[in-house]
């Protein structure tokens, strides 16, 4: 990989001082703070800038401002159109009320209700239109010619691309010792912006791009390979069919590489940085943890950057995600028990649970559909310290003669 000379690249350092110099004071200047655990989890000294502790909890307001900031009176006063599932709608949204320009944003009807309540909040008109990014955007363009709005793009302009990047230089101001900086992927402007900060500043800099496996499209285009994405993904924010003209060629020239990570690792990455960090993250900010969580080997003993891009994810989801964290941890867990359908059963397997340092969430106790008449199944749903734990509560029951399973999967 060879830098890009700075004569022909679409966005330079020089653009992203400007855009800093454009939107300071109205954007958050958020911390890039050291993870002590997540290091020695990761065998790596990691550092995360928080920017999901932007006013609209994401990374998009720095590109909007930028853009905004550089229209002309008479494009101001004809108004923006913008596409997004959610967090550049925001951004947009926001800054163009605080500037007094109109603002209408075209959302995908899967964007979640959070993200449309929060747009319309600041004063934006949002229609929800299309199953896919790429039709919100038709719908946009459109509507962009037909009432003669600015079109605002999410990612493949350089303005936006600018903006972005203004996060890396905040990350080398603070922490100048950082070597590789791990990078959420969409349609690639946050990653173009901040390889171009990046490597302008420190050349041998590794910038390592993240994608939804489901939407690795970045991925496969440098790879050569024939783009095949779609599919459900906890990381919205990032399920882009189209990756920009200017951020394709930014990243094959800055890019060291891109990795793609499935849901697991997602959710995974999710549940770390609330436990750990004690900080909320969507499914697309936190793409950089996973990365690290499928590809550990390949971080370690790196000084890593983690850009926490945005923390705008549904509270239910949050819920879904957290709960499913612990069954998968062994920290919830389900125990099937055979008992005889005589009193004080179900009090003795409680017992045995409790003494042995259980705590029962939920009972299901039924006779109907056993095989024996005078025996019953009763699932428990168990609250355990860990896997460790679990199998401590099958051997207690199991030595007060109760024949126990663990359900798994789809017998839960």
């Amino acid at each position: 990989m060879t830098p890009l000379p700075v004569a022909l690249a679409p966005v330079t350092l020089t653009d992203v001082r400007a855009a800093a110099e454009r939107i300071d004071g109205a954007i958050v200047r958020t911390p890039c703070l050291r993870s002590e655990t997540l290091s020695r989890i990761f065998r790596a000294d990691i550092w995360i800038k928080f920017e999901n502790l932007q006013f609209t909890a994401s990374f998009k307001e720095r590109g909007a401002l930028n853009t905004l900031l550089q229209l002309t009176p008479e494009e101001r006063a004809r108004g923006v159109i913008a596409m997004s599932a959610g967090n550049h709608a925001q951004g947009v949204a926001y800054h163009a009320g605080r500037l007094g320009i109109p603002a209408t944003i075209v959302m995908p009807s899967f964007t979640p209700n959070t993200k449309v309540t929060h747009t319309r909040a600041h004063g934006a008109t949002v229609v929800l239109h299309g199953d896919t990014l790429a039709e919100a955007a038709a719908e946009a363009h459109r509507l962009a010619a037909a009432q003669n709005l600015v079109f605002v793009h999410p990612y493949d302009d350089a303005r936006i691309i600018a903006g972005q990047g203004t996060i890396a230089l905040e990350m080398l101001a603070d922490v100048p010792q950082l070597d590789t900086l791990v990078i959420p992927v969409g349609g690639g402007g946050l990653i173009a912006g901040c390889a171009a900060a990046a490597r302008g500043l420190k050349p041998e800099t590794k910038v390592i791009g993240v994608e939804a496996a489901a939407y690795s499209a970045m991925r496969q285009l440098l790879a050569g390979e024939p783009v095949s994405v779609g599919g459900d993904t906890l990381a919205e924010g990032i399920a882009v069919r189209d990756i920009g003209k200017l951020t394709l060629a930014m990243a094959r020239a800055l890019v060291e590489r891109v990795v793609s990570v499935d849901e697991v690792a997602i959710e995974r990455a999710i549940s770390l940085l609330l436990e750990v960090e004690k900080t909320v993250v969507e499914g697309a900010g936190a793409a950089g943890l996973a990365a690290l969580v499928a590809y550990p080997d390949l971080f370690a003993g790196r000084r890593i950057g983690l850009v926490l891009s945005g923390g705008n994810i549904d509270t239910r989801l949050l819920a879904s995600v957290l709960l499913r964290g612990l069954v998968r941890d062994g920290r919830i867990v389900r125990l099937r028990c055979m008992i005889g359908d005589l009193p004080g059963q179900l009090a003795r397997v409680a017992g045995i649970i409790g003494k042995a340092g259980g705590n029962i969430v939920e009972v299901q106790h039924q006779r109907l559909f056993g095989v024996v008449a005078k025996r019953a199944e009763l699932d428990v749903t168990v609250e355990t310290r860990d896997r460790e734990h679990v199998k401590e509560l099958v051997r207690a029951l199991e030595g007060d003669g109760f024949a126990v399973r663990v359900l798994e999967g789809a017998e839960i």
